[in-house]
């Protein structure tokens, strides 16, 4: 059954499983998330449900989001994630919490990667380097080299990999595993890593 949750990243530690191998996981604490909205065709033209995450102060909202707290019957949070296409038959105030997953499912995270600034080529797109440092190079060991096609078509191609603005994207990551749940302190461990720093906000959907 697909279901759906918010969630923070706390970090990664290794955990021994039953054999004795020390298996990297990530440590997400998620929810207790609440239904907030709830989208219809007739009335949105789509289908969606949308969580709530991490409790904020009444006066952090404005009057339109407070009248929808409080039409749902939630306190204000900080989050707001539309969902679609969930299995569940979620209610509005409705409470989603880690215990609609198990462990060994396999879920779809996604979040912000970290934000790099701007970066050349030989972090951003993993490039050589040009290579000698002889014959009149000395300073180019990091360049990209030549961008452009000779006479013709005497430009540069769009979507050439040059210098940029590195991470702080979207990125979504399939088939991670769940490691542990410990639902007493709302806490999911992923095998492996995910996307973000510390504190990234994530969601979590089962696949």
């Amino acid at each position: 059954m697909k279901s759906a949750i918010l969630g923070k990243k706390v970090g990664m530690t290794s955990i021994y499983d039953e054999n004795g191998v020390a298996v990297p996981v990530t440590v997400i604490e998620a929810g207790p998330c609440h239904v907030v909205s709830i989208r219809t065709p007739e009335r949105d033209g789509y289908s969606a449900v949308q969580l709530g995450f991490e409790s904020i102060r009444s006066n952090k909202v404005n009057k339109p989001m407070a009248g929808q707290f409080k039409k749902a019957n939630v306190e204000p949070v900080r989050y707001l994630k539309e969902f679609r296409n969930l299995e569940n038959n979620y209610e509005l105030g409705s409470e989603i919490t880690v215990n609609e997953f198990s462990v060994g499912d396999k879920v779809k995270v996604s979040g912000t990667s970290k934000g790099r600034g701007f970066q050349g080529v030989v972090k951003r797109h993993h490039f050589g380097g040009v290579g000698m440092q002889t014959h009149g190079q000395s300073d180019r060991q990091r360049h990209p080299g030549s961008i452009g096609s000779s006479s013709y078509p005497s430009r540069v191609f769009k979507g050439l990999r040059m210098a940029g603005r590195m991470g702080g994207k979207k990125i979504t990551v399939r088939n991670i595993q769940i490691f542990d749940i410990l639902p007493e302190r709302n806490i999911i461990l992923l095998k492996g890593s995910v996307p973000g720093p510390k504190n990234t906000l994530l969601e979590i959907v089962k696949v």
